[in-house]
């Protein structure tokens, strides 16, 4: 048999907690065509001043749990989520903004395979949602795609129906309001099915309790941090490849300068210059970070580490292991450059023509010990991050 438990925080909820509840309890018929043999009701008292809690406790069909003190709308439903008996566990929000009249399509959709549905205001359905939020969880639901590889439309939904399996993959989440984007975030990275429905959206009656700027950064930290702690490598290394693809643009434009016979620099060219030296060193760090990273949080989670900066290898020896010969090589470059540069600057070079060849000698060389560097401290963290793994082998386990 299977049972949704629908799990609605309150606070400071006395005028719409009756109405949204009893919505919510209207919608048994249409759960047990669906396949949805039962309903619990859990609402969640997170210490409101006002009568809330009196008002909900009179609600027949509705379990009452109280937070003696506030502790946030994370807080409200992980309690909620704690006393659930329900195989499906649903929740959405107190101020009737959304429609729990979907609830049977999300359970249906969630029975037919997926762990966690999501009612999304983003895709299509109705939506009151004022402008300045719907630009900000339509830059959310992009930086989730680009992070997570999963188009997603709306990563801070407030209406979603999940297994209960799913709890002990995606917990520990915050206490806040930024409860939803983590669990998005968390839920893309451990692999677990996702899918969304249309749902439409009515704007809350009354002063909203999300705030778009302090809300907005901090949705934005709680999802790149989540992010960071599941594969740093996607986000360090397209910053780190930004920066090398800035620093490839300069060394272009000065190679073309050259071969024109200009030997010279505008303010415009040596402020493009020191951009491309800066570019280039941290373009090398950034994405070697983000590598190190990678494999600092397989040691932690002892396993790889496969979603990768693209989510599959691009090439078949992964390349940091490349690191090793590339900086020798370009040590040797840079060398030979540095040394012909010197017997040039002997033989009568002038000084105009020789600062190109000496900066690159420089800069390449520089890479070069970066590299080797790097590929030193990346395979004593290969070494590391397999050793358990290669240990249960050898003892046949």
């Amino acid at each position: 048999m299977t049972i949704l438990s629908v799990v609605i925080p309150a606070y400071n909820e006395e005028d719409g907690i009756t109405e949204i509840a009893e919505r919510v309890l209207a919608v048994k018929p249409a759960l047990k065509k669906a396949g949805v043999k039962q309903l619990e009701l859990l609402v969640v008292d997170d210490g409101s001043r006002d009568r809330t809690a009196a008002v909900a406790s009179k609600i027949k069909g509705v379990t009452l749990i109280r937070h003696p003190q506030n502790k946030g709308y994370g807080a409200a439903l992980k309690t909620g989520f704690s006393q659930a008996k329900g195989e499906l566990i649903g929740f959405l929000d107190a101020d009737g903004t959304y429609p729990p009249e979907y609830f049977p399509k999300l359970c249906q959709v969630a029975m037919n395979g997926h762990d966690l549905v999501i009612g999304s205001r983003m895709a299509g359905e109705k939506s009151q949602m004022p402008l300045v939020r719907r630009v900000g969880n339509f830059i959310f639901a992009t930086l989730l795609t680009v992070l997570g590889r999963h188009r997603v439309t709306d990563s801070a939904s407030g209406m979603r129906v999940f297994k209960r399996e799913i709890l002990e993959h995606i917990y520990p989440l915050p206490d806040g309001l930024n409860l939803t984007p983590v669990m998005s975030t968390r839920a893309l990275h451990e692999g677990i099915q996702i899918e969304e429905v249309p749902i439409p959206y009515s704007e809350r009656v009354g002063r909203s309790k999300l705030s778009a700027i302090r809300d907005g950064r901090i949705f934005l930290q709680s999802m790149v941090w989540t992010a960071m702690s599941y594969n740093p490598v996607r986000i360090l290394g397209l910053i780190g490849l930004a920066a090398l693809g800035i620093s490839g643009l300069v060394a272009l434009g000065l190679i073309i300068a050259r071969a024109n016979g200009i030997t010279t620099l505008s303010a415009v060219g040596v402020t493009a210059l020191f951009l491309g030296m800066i570019s280039t060193v941290a373009g090398i760090n950034v994405f070697a970070l983000g590598i190190t990273f990678n494999y600092l949080v397989a040691l932690f989670y002892k396993k790889p580490i496969r979603q990768g900066l693209f989510g599959k290898p691009i090439f078949k020896t992964p390349l940091d292991q490349h690191f090793g010969w590339m900086g020798i090589l370009a040590i040797l470059i840079g060398f030979a450059i540095g040394v012909a540069s010197l017997v040039l600057g002997l033989q009568g070079w002038e000084i105009e023509k020789l600062w190109f060849y000496l900066l690159g000698s420089a800069m390449i060389f520089l890479v070069g010990i970066q590299l080797v560097v790097y590929w030193l401290l990346l395979r004593i963290l290969e070494e590391l991050s397999q050793r358990e793994a290669l240990t249960k082998q050898d003892m046949g386990r």
